[in-house]
């Protein structure tokens, strides 16, 4: 949340944009032998050697994609990184450099962005990712942020969306439908805020659904995992805006149909217990919530006795051929045709 108006606030326009960009990047530790030249000069210079580089970029918006009444800038920071780390890691590569791009209106000062790129800096320590560069600009709306991932892999180990064949196994990471719960929590008490500002929400109960929303973790464990099994998947996506979605660029991709068991979609307690309390159901939240993180990805049966029993990963399915379509198998064993009804920023 941005700065408290009783709290120090030093403009922007004090440092310039070359002085600011100084100023917030001047603690960040290199982790990566392969940056040759991080910031500080007109572009960066990275050295891979013989793997593949692997980019993927993601733009945040305020008001579209988080809301400062209550995301606090850190975890923002923190997010901003995470949602872009996942893409690499859904490729099977393992990330090692980004960039962050902010435009902010004027009513950011410097404490406000310097809490955000706190929360940056925690990101590239826990995942050891090197920050190379980045622009700052103005905005007349507000906060936006472009933050670009970039990875890599040998070309032998890189994961696409397109690899899917029929009788493959579908596998999760994790569990599903918390990050959304968690923005529900956010937002009910959001209002009950905005009526009673004296009244302090009790999150205690919903700790693990709000950090789930807040600070979400990318699953860099599982590209290190799999490789320790010897299981290389056959197609592989993160789960962003909701299972459904990503089940059906995955067979789209992969020209396959699936077959998902609604009895083996992994759920939280909380998730189920809060889910009753919305008066949601907890399939459909699992199946359109989004923002979850997790690793969705095929493999071939034989093996599955390398992940069975596995506490990170759980078989939700199977891929069927293209003609059969894409189902949901209920609890009652009826077949329910699988749609996108995953967020949707447009």
């Amino acid at each position: 949340m941005l700065a408290d108006k009783n709290e120090a606030r030093t403009s922007l326009e004090e440092l310039g944009e070359f002085g600011l960009i100084k100023h917030l990047t001047k603690d960040f530790d290199i982790h990566q032998a392969s940056t040759v030249k991080g910031i500080g000069d007109d572009a960066a210079i990275l050295d891979f050697k013989d793997s593949k580089t692997v980019v993927s970029t993601d733009l945040l918006i305020e008001g579209v994609h988080f809301d400062l009444s209550y995301m606090p800038l850190k975890h923002l920071g923190y997010k901003a990184v995470i949602v872009n780390l996942s893409d690499i890691y859904a490729m099977n590569a393992m990330a090692t450099h980004i960039t962050v791009s902010i435009a902010v209106s004027n009513r950011f000062p410097l404490e406000a962005l310097e809490e955000f790129y706190s929360g940056v800096a925690m990101a590239c320590k826990v995942y050891g990712v090197d920050l190379i560069g980045g622009d700052t600009t103005s905005s007349t709306k507000g906060m936006l942020i472009s933050v670009t991932a970039l990875g890599q892999a040998a070309e032998k180990d890189i994961v696409y969306r397109n690899g899917s064949k029929e009788n493959d196994l579908l596998v999760v990471t994790g569990d599903l439908g918390g990050a959304y719960l968690g923005l529900q929590v956010l937002e009910r008490e959001n209002e009950v805020f905005k009526v009673n500002p004296g009244n302090q929400p009790d999150l205690e109960p919903y700790s693990y659904l709000v950090e789930r929303q807040l600070k979400p973790e990318a699953r860099k464990d599982i590209v290190g995992l799999l490789e320790k099994l010897e299981v290389c998947p056959t197609a592989m996506i993160d789960i962003s805006d909701g299972l459904s979605s990503e089940i059906l660029h995955l067979c789209k991709q992969s020209e396959v149909g699936c077959n998902l068991y609604e009895d083996k979609i992994p759920l939280d307690p909380t998730v189920i217990s809060t889910a009753e309390e919305f008066k949601m159901d907890s399939t459909m939240i699992a199946l359109s919530g989004g923002e979850d993180y997790e690793l969705l990805f095929t493999i071939d049966q034989k093996d599955f006795p390398k992940i069975k029993g596995n506490p990170h990963l759980t078989v939700i399915g199977h891929m069927s051929e293209k003609a059969e379509g894409v189902h949901l198998i209920a609890r009652d064993s009826s077949k329910i045709p699988i749609k996108a009804q995953g967020w949707n920023s447009f």
